[in-house]
Order: C-alpha cells, then structure tokens, then sequence
C-alpha cells in the first residue's frame, strides 16, 4: 500500500490545548483503485484510520490501523498539505 494519494476533507478542534480531528478521505493508488477511509486524531494523541469502502481490489476490504506521521514537509501550493505517514495495522481483502 506504498505510494498511494490521499486526498482528504475534514475537521480541526483544539479544546483546552487538546487536539482532534476527523477527516474523510479518498485513497487512489497507482492503478487508480481507490478506498474511502476515516482518519481520526484523538485526543489522546493517536491517529487511526479506517476503510469505510473500497473499488476494484479493495472492494469489501476491511482494514484497521495507526498512523504515524513523519515529515514535517513545506507546503508547495496555498491551501494544500504534504506528509508522508507510516501507517500499521491491518488488513483483510475480500
């Protein structure tokens, strides 16, 4: 699952200097397969990530995890965001 775009939309709250967010993304890889997932920061810090549906090979995947970010990485165009994270968990294919 290397290599794969994310292109998301979301929310960011911070309450009492804690942080969350949940966003909703859409996950293309190279052969132009895609999932759909939930990426949620907690307030405890963590970072998961979930398939809600998929097309093509990921169809009926189910897939859990953590993600952790590396980075941080300049912004090369307003309004956008770069990272590249390392995602662990796991996964079973339909």
């Amino acid at each position: 699952m290397d290599k794969m775009s994310f292109r998301c939309v979301g929310l960011n709250t911070t309450f009492d200097t804690k942080k969350t967010s949940e966003s909703i993304c859409e996950v293309v890889d190279r052969q132009g397969d895609k999932q759909l997932a939930r990426v949620s920061l907690g307030s405890d810090g963590k970072t998961t990530r979930e398939v809600l549906a998929g097309t093509g090979k990921f169809e009926g995947m189910q897939m859990s995890g953590t993600v952790t970010e590396l980075g941080p990485f300049p912004t090369i165009k307003p309004g956008t965001y770069q990272a590249c994270n390392r995602q662990t968990g796991t996964y079973k294919l339909k």
